[in-house]
């Protein structure tokens, strides 16, 4: 009698967890699975969204055979800075409002490096989802797998829509590779 009364308890636990799980919630679509939902970032979760993306990003490059990078503030600023840009022209692409580049907006950010590439994206899709798509592309790919970066800047500006606007920068070691100067602003 013992053994059936502990798979009685340990059936009705798998149920009242089960009933705890928010995707039974959601509404359902016509294939009968629950609708996707917003990926949502909240104030706290910034510092582990960005290391979980340099961690991921470093085991691809430790993958390729490319020396890890580390997070950059001054990058993160520029990423942070063109992110928000992006959503105010309401599209993903590489130049400011003001025309300035990714490469003009690292210098600004005071990085000593040089910017060897920046990747950005327009979607409502996780980090690890971008990453993902970037690593599929080979333009975008190159950029991360740049075996000349050190460090990387990452951030994103989400609107209330929880659409996500994106932005990585890759850069070198300012001791070996210098920024490319006398850039018009």
């Amino acid at each position: 009698m013992s053994m059936f009364r502990r798979e009685v308890m340990i059936g009705l636990a798998t149920v009242g967890l089960a009933a705890c799980d928010p995707s039974l919630n959601r509404p359902l679509g016509p294939d009968g699975l629950p609708l996707p939902s917003a990926y949502v970032i909240r104030p706290g979760d910034a510092a582990a969204i960005q290391f979980r993306m340099l961690d991921s990003v470093n085991a691809l490059r430790q993958t390729a055979g490319v020396p890890p990078v580390e997070l950059d503030a001054r990058l993160n600023a520029a990423a942070a800075t063109h992110s928000r840009d992006m959503a105010v022209q309401n599209r993903p692409w590489l130049f400011g409002s003001d025309g300035s580049s990714p490469v003009a907006r690292a210098q600004r950010a005071g990085f000593p490096g040089r910017l060897l590439g920046e990747n950005i994206s327009e979607s409502f899709e996780s980090e690890l989802q971008t990453l993902a798509a970037w690593m599929a592309a080979e333009g975008t790919r190159a950029v991360i797998l740049d075996p000349n970066a050190r460090f990387m800047g990452f951030a994103w500006f989400q609107e209330e829509s929880a659409k996500l606007w994106w932005t990585l920068n890759m850069g070198s070691d300012p001791t070996i590779s210098q920024p490319i100067v006398n850039l018009a602003f």
